[in-house]
């Protein structure tokens, strides 16, 4: 028999970084952060990413994803052989797809027929029933999201789990995403960005850091057609609606349920024009060998962008 030429490593606790885990649930969050040595050189200011891309369903929206599920079945409402019904143009499909398939539940998913026929593709793959719908504005009966609902509604032992106002999405972020970037950092951060689709990541981790980092500042990355960079910018006023973004799954036409309980700690926004996301993917791939969509590269824009805004050593 052929030896391995490779160490037998006997104590893999022992290991620091190394851990094992409990099936597909086990794997979600704990991702590192990544310094992006590039724009830290730049800048004067060390910037770092979330490595989300490292959570097992491939990006953030596993936290909320596992977090709305346990959070039907603590409250009875999902039980053994159930289904799962969501209306999501992002990765919280692929995540929710994944965690029903691990914990034994199917999956419903509503979503705009723009979406991309990969994502679709994918989405059946991993078990889930998808069910395009035409793209229309949230105001209008037959968006996704109320079809949806209606859809668990009527069917028996089906549960909507209602992302974008659902806030055992933004307690996910609470409890997992925000206290690992403070142990990370060792408390030592002194700006947090990110765009916000549900507004669970940005809600949940702000509320977080805010309550453990003293002067802390919290900026919201938007991109165009989203009315967030306005509605801060213009003191609560929901109003301009105008462009639209290459970018998918992050953006909003409203305050959700997520986002208003911490709408005062947000201390500024950022809008983000495609042409800056899509020169920062090239530069990011170029200069650190870094491969992130668009919408990941729309939240290194803000990050760099907030980096200029607060100088040097931060």
């Amino acid at each position: 028999m052929l030896k391995s030429s490779f160490p037998v490593l006997k104590n893999l606790s022992a290991i620091n970084g190394l851990r094992s885990v409990n099936g597909f649930t086990g794997a979600i969050g704990n991702t590192p952060l990544i310094k992006i040595e590039s724009l830290s050189k730049e800048t004067g200011c060390n910037i770092y990413g979330k490595a989300e891309f490292m959570n097992p369903g491939g990006s953030v929206k596993d936290r909320a994803a596992l977090y709305v599920v346990r959070d039907a079945e603590n409250k009875g409402l999902l039980k053994k052989g159930g289904t799962v019904v969501e209306g999501t143009a992002g990765n919280t499909g692929i995540g929710l797809a994944h965690v029903c398939r691990a914990l034994g539940y199917k999956c419903v998913i509503y979503m705009p027929n723009t979406q991309s026929a990969e994502k679709i593709n994918l989405l059946k793959m991993l078990g889930a029933d998808v069910r395009p719908v035409p793209a229309v504005a949230y105001e209008n009966p037959q968006n996704y999201n109320h079809i949806a609902k209606r859809f668990a509604e009527s069917t028996p032992g089906a549960v909507w789990t209602n992302q974008f106002d659902n806030i055992a999405n933004r307690q996910a972020h609470i409890e997992t995403t925000g206290p690992e970037i403070f142990a990370q950092t060792n408390g030592k951060i002194d700006g947090f960005t990110c765009a916000t689709g549900t507004g669970g990541t940005f809600a949940g981790t702000t509320r977080f850091l805010k309550e453990n980092v003293k002067d802390i500042k919290c900026f919201v990355a938007d991109p165009p057609g989203s009315v967030l960079f306005s509605y801060f910018k213009s003191g609560g006023k929901l109003t301009d609606r105008s462009g639209s973004s290459i970018t998918e799954g992050i953006g909003q036409g409203r305050i959700t349920e997520n986002m208003r309980p911490d709408i005062s700690l947000v201390d500024d926004a950022l809008s983000i024009p495609d042409e800056e996301t899509i020169k920062m993917l090239y530069k990011l791939l170029d200069e650190d060998g870094l491969y992130l969509g668009a919408s990941t590269s729309l939240n290194v824009v803000a990050a760099y962008k907030m980096a200029k805004m607060m100088g040097p050593g931060n």
